[in-house]
Protein backbone atom coordinates (compact mmCIF):
# COMPACT_ATOMS: atom_id res chain seq x y z
CA UNK A 1 0.00 0.00 0.00
CA UNK A 2 1.34 3.19 -1.29
CA UNK A 3 1.73 6.10 1.83
CA UNK A 4 0.97 9.76 0.21
CA UNK A 5 1.17 12.87 1.96
CA UNK A 6 -2.43 13.03 2.95
CA UNK A 7 -1.63 10.87 5.77
CA UNK A 8 -0.36 13.51 7.75
CA UNK A 9 -3.16 15.41 8.37
CA UNK A 10 -5.23 12.61 8.60
CA UNK A 11 -3.82 11.42 11.44
CA UNK A 12 -4.34 14.26 13.16
CA UNK A 13 -8.02 14.56 12.32
CA UNK A 14 -7.69 10.71 14.22
CA UNK A 15 -6.45 12.27 16.60
CA UNK A 16 -9.16 14.55 17.22
CA UNK A 17 -11.69 12.01 17.23
CA UNK A 18 -10.02 10.18 19.68
CA UNK A 19 -9.74 13.05 21.96
CA UNK A 20 -13.61 13.63 21.24
CA UNK A 21 -14.22 9.69 22.34
CA UNK A 22 -11.62 10.01 25.38
CA UNK A 23 -14.28 13.35 26.63
CA UNK A 24 -17.42 11.37 26.35
CA UNK A 25 -15.90 8.52 28.09
CA UNK A 26 -14.25 11.04 31.39
CA UNK A 27 -17.81 12.50 31.41
CA UNK A 28 -19.80 9.27 31.53
CA UNK A 29 -17.38 9.07 34.84
CA UNK A 30 -18.20 12.29 35.91
CA UNK A 31 -14.48 14.28 35.14
CA UNK A 32 -15.92 17.12 33.62
CA UNK A 33 -12.72 19.25 33.54
CA UNK A 34 -11.03 16.65 32.31
CA UNK A 35 -13.67 15.98 29.36
CA UNK A 36 -13.22 19.37 28.47
CA UNK A 37 -9.92 19.59 28.11
CA UNK A 38 -9.75 16.72 26.03
CA UNK A 39 -12.65 18.67 23.62
CA UNK A 40 -9.67 21.80 23.76
CA UNK A 41 -7.38 19.28 22.74
CA UNK A 42 -9.28 18.18 20.08
CA UNK A 43 -9.56 21.91 19.04
CA UNK A 44 -5.79 21.64 18.98
CA UNK A 45 -5.59 18.86 16.68
CA UNK A 46 -8.38 19.84 14.63
CA UNK A 47 -6.34 23.41 13.98
CA UNK A 48 -2.92 20.97 13.18
CA UNK A 49 -4.43 19.05 10.67
CA UNK A 50 -5.45 21.83 8.62
CA UNK A 51 -2.15 23.61 8.85
CA UNK A 52 -0.49 20.05 8.11
CA UNK A 53 -2.83 19.92 4.79
CA UNK A 54 -1.44 23.56 3.66
CA UNK A 55 2.07 22.42 4.24
CA UNK A 56 1.51 19.61 2.64
CA UNK A 57 -0.16 20.73 0.03
CA UNK A 58 -2.70 17.86 0.35
CA UNK A 59 -6.10 19.08 0.96
CA UNK A 60 -9.04 16.83 -0.37
CA UNK A 61 -12.38 16.36 -0.48
CA UNK A 62 -11.84 12.87 1.84
CA UNK A 63 -10.23 15.68 4.49
CA UNK A 64 -12.99 17.74 4.48
CA UNK A 65 -15.37 14.89 4.93
CA UNK A 66 -13.21 12.67 7.54
CA UNK A 67 -12.46 16.41 9.17
CA UNK A 68 -16.16 16.90 9.21
CA UNK A 69 -17.10 13.58 10.67
CA UNK A 70 -14.20 14.56 13.47
CA UNK A 71 -15.75 17.34 14.61
CA UNK A 72 -19.16 15.76 15.09
CA UNK A 73 -17.47 13.43 17.58
CA UNK A 74 -15.55 15.88 19.36
CA UNK A 75 -17.59 19.18 18.95
CA UNK A 76 -21.06 17.88 18.61
CA UNK A 77 -21.69 14.77 20.69
CA UNK A 78 -18.63 15.45 23.14
CA UNK A 79 -20.11 18.71 24.64
CA UNK A 80 -23.94 17.87 24.11
CA UNK A 81 -22.97 14.97 26.11
CA UNK A 82 -20.89 16.81 28.96
CA UNK A 83 -23.98 19.67 29.24
CA UNK A 84 -26.51 16.72 29.73
CA UNK A 85 -24.59 14.90 32.03
CA UNK A 86 -23.48 17.99 34.14
CA UNK A 87 -26.69 19.53 34.77
CA UNK A 88 -29.22 19.30 31.96
CA UNK A 89 -30.01 15.48 33.07
CA UNK A 90 -32.39 17.54 35.79
CA UNK A 91 -34.99 17.72 33.21
CA UNK A 92 -35.40 14.75 31.69
CA UNK A 93 -36.97 15.23 28.11
CA UNK A 94 -36.31 18.41 28.14
CA UNK A 95 -32.70 18.19 28.97
CA UNK A 96 -32.06 15.42 26.41
CA UNK A 97 -33.66 17.65 23.39
CA UNK A 98 -31.56 20.94 24.85
CA UNK A 99 -28.04 19.18 25.18
CA UNK A 100 -28.86 17.47 21.30
CA UNK A 101 -29.23 20.49 19.48
CA UNK A 102 -25.53 21.02 20.13
CA UNK A 103 -24.58 17.59 18.26
CA UNK A 104 -28.02 17.68 15.96
CA UNK A 105 -27.18 21.86 14.90
CA UNK A 106 -23.53 21.14 14.70
CA UNK A 107 -24.10 18.71 12.29
CA UNK A 108 -26.36 20.71 9.73
CA UNK A 109 -24.22 23.23 9.88
CA UNK A 110 -21.14 21.26 8.92
CA UNK A 111 -23.07 19.57 6.34
CA UNK A 112 -24.24 22.99 5.31
CA UNK A 113 -20.65 23.78 4.66
CA UNK A 114 -19.12 20.70 2.52
CA UNK A 115 -22.11 21.61 -0.15
CA UNK A 116 -21.10 24.98 -0.25
CA UNK A 117 -17.26 24.60 -0.06
CA UNK A 118 -15.37 26.38 -2.95
CA UNK A 119 -11.70 25.94 -2.21
CA UNK A 120 -10.11 26.06 1.21
CA UNK A 121 -9.35 29.26 1.86
CA UNK A 122 -11.85 31.24 3.49
CA UNK A 123 -12.08 34.77 5.20
CA UNK A 124 -14.92 33.65 6.70
CA UNK A 125 -17.42 31.24 7.65
CA UNK A 126 -21.32 31.49 7.63
CA UNK A 127 -22.80 30.42 11.26
CA UNK A 128 -20.91 30.18 14.14
CA UNK A 129 -18.43 26.99 13.55
CA UNK A 130 -19.22 24.43 15.57
CA UNK A 131 -15.69 24.00 17.15
CA UNK A 132 -16.46 27.67 18.40
CA UNK A 133 -19.58 26.32 20.24
CA UNK A 134 -17.90 24.04 21.55
CA UNK A 135 -15.19 25.76 23.09
CA UNK A 136 -17.61 28.66 24.24
CA UNK A 137 -19.50 25.47 25.80
CA UNK A 138 -16.24 24.43 27.39
CA UNK A 139 -14.58 27.35 28.31
CA UNK A 140 -18.32 28.07 30.11
CA UNK A 141 -17.76 25.08 32.09
CA UNK A 142 -14.01 25.27 33.19
CA UNK A 143 -15.33 28.86 34.19
CA UNK A 144 -17.65 28.24 36.73
CA UNK A 145 -17.44 24.11 37.87
CA UNK A 146 -16.54 24.84 41.77
CA UNK A 147 -14.78 22.52 43.55
CA UNK A 148 -18.00 20.16 43.98
CA UNK A 149 -17.81 19.18 40.54
CA UNK A 150 -21.10 20.92 39.73
CA UNK A 151 -21.51 24.53 38.00
CA UNK A 152 -22.21 27.73 40.41
CA UNK A 153 -26.28 27.93 40.78
CA UNK A 154 -26.07 31.00 38.38
CA UNK A 155 -23.62 29.40 35.76
CA UNK A 156 -26.07 26.15 36.22
CA UNK A 157 -29.27 28.41 35.21
CA UNK A 158 -27.39 29.58 31.95
CA UNK A 159 -26.69 26.43 30.86
CA UNK A 160 -29.86 25.73 28.86
CA UNK A 161 -30.47 29.08 27.36
CA UNK A 162 -26.37 28.76 26.37
CA UNK A 163 -26.83 25.79 24.27
CA UNK A 164 -29.92 27.15 22.57
CA UNK A 165 -28.44 30.14 21.68
CA UNK A 166 -25.23 28.75 20.36
CA UNK A 167 -27.26 25.95 18.55
CA UNK A 168 -29.35 28.20 16.71
CA UNK A 169 -26.32 30.63 16.12
CA UNK A 170 -24.56 27.68 13.91
CA UNK A 171 -27.20 27.44 11.63
CA UNK A 172 -27.50 31.09 11.43
CA UNK A 173 -26.60 33.41 8.64
CA UNK A 174 -24.59 35.43 11.04
CA UNK A 175 -20.59 35.74 9.80
CA UNK A 176 -17.78 34.69 11.73
CA UNK A 177 -14.20 35.59 10.62
CA UNK A 178 -11.48 32.61 9.80
CA UNK A 179 -8.35 32.54 12.23
CA UNK A 180 -5.86 34.42 10.34
CA UNK A 181 -3.08 32.82 8.32
CA UNK A 182 -0.08 32.95 9.63
CA UNK A 183 2.42 33.67 6.36
CA UNK A 184 3.45 36.80 5.04
CA UNK A 185 0.61 36.77 2.60
CA UNK A 186 -2.23 36.09 5.26
CA UNK A 187 -0.70 38.61 7.91
CA UNK A 188 -0.62 41.62 5.08
CA UNK A 189 -3.79 40.38 4.06
CA UNK A 190 -5.40 40.66 7.89
CA UNK A 191 -3.51 42.58 10.08
CA UNK A 192 -5.77 43.62 12.23
CA UNK A 193 -7.38 39.92 12.44
CA UNK A 194 -3.24 38.72 13.15
CA UNK A 195 -2.82 41.11 15.33
CA UNK A 196 -6.21 40.77 17.62
CA UNK A 197 -5.41 37.26 17.73
CA UNK A 198 -2.32 37.46 18.99
CA UNK A 199 -3.26 39.37 21.44
CA UNK A 200 -5.68 37.16 22.19
CA UNK A 201 -3.23 34.25 23.26
CA UNK A 202 -1.44 36.62 25.19
CA UNK A 203 -4.20 37.56 27.37
CA UNK A 204 -5.58 33.47 27.74
CA UNK A 205 -1.84 32.61 28.60
CA UNK A 206 -1.07 35.84 31.42
CA UNK A 207 -4.46 34.98 32.93
CA UNK A 208 -3.85 31.20 32.82
CA UNK A 209 -6.80 30.38 30.79
CA UNK A 210 -9.31 32.46 33.14
CA UNK A 211 -10.17 34.89 29.99
CA UNK A 212 -10.88 32.05 27.68
CA UNK A 213 -14.42 32.02 28.28
CA UNK A 214 -15.14 35.83 28.03
CA UNK A 215 -12.95 36.02 24.69
CA UNK A 216 -15.20 33.48 23.04
CA UNK A 217 -18.35 35.47 24.65
CA UNK A 218 -16.95 38.50 22.81
CA UNK A 219 -16.27 37.09 19.74
CA UNK A 220 -19.87 35.46 19.36
CA UNK A 221 -21.05 38.71 20.30
CA UNK A 222 -19.32 40.51 17.65
CA UNK A 223 -20.58 38.79 14.73
CA UNK A 224 -24.17 38.52 15.97
CA UNK A 225 -24.16 42.93 16.44
CA UNK A 226 -22.08 43.01 13.20
CA UNK A 227 -24.90 40.92 11.53
CA UNK A 228 -27.63 43.30 13.39
CA UNK A 229 -25.69 46.63 11.97
CA UNK A 230 -25.51 45.26 8.71
CA UNK A 231 -29.51 44.26 8.53
CA UNK A 232 -29.84 47.31 9.61
CA UNK A 233 -27.96 49.92 7.46
CA UNK A 234 -28.53 47.41 4.12
CA UNK A 235 -32.04 48.23 3.03
CA UNK A 236 -31.14 51.95 4.01
CA UNK A 237 -27.69 51.51 1.63
CA UNK A 238 -30.02 50.29 -1.31
CA UNK A 239 -32.91 52.79 -0.73
CA UNK A 240 -29.93 55.37 -1.15
CA UNK A 241 -28.08 53.40 -4.31
CA UNK A 242 -31.75 53.28 -5.76
CA UNK A 243 -32.70 56.81 -5.72
CA UNK A 244 -29.25 58.17 -6.93
CA UNK A 245 -30.20 56.01 -9.57
CA UNK A 246 -33.33 57.36 -10.49
CA UNK A 247 -31.99 60.92 -9.94
CA UNK A 248 -29.13 60.85 -12.73
CA UNK A 249 -29.13 62.37 -15.81
CA UNK A 250 -30.52 60.59 -18.77
CA UNK A 251 -28.55 61.08 -22.07
CA UNK A 252 -31.09 58.94 -24.27
CA UNK A 253 -31.57 61.20 -26.88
Amino acid sequence: MRITRAVVPTLFTVLNMLCGFLSIVQTSEGHFAEASYFILMAGLFDALDGMMARLTKSSSQFGVEIDSLSDVVSFGAAPAFLVYKLHLYQFQEWGLIISSLLMIMGGIRLARFNVQLVGFDKDYFVGLPIPSSAFAIVSFVLTFLDETNHLEPFAASMLAPLSVILSLIMVSKVKYDTLPKFSAKGIRKHPVKAISFFFCVLLIVFTKGNALFYLFAAFILFGLLRYMVHAVFRPVQKDVKEIEQEEAPSYDV
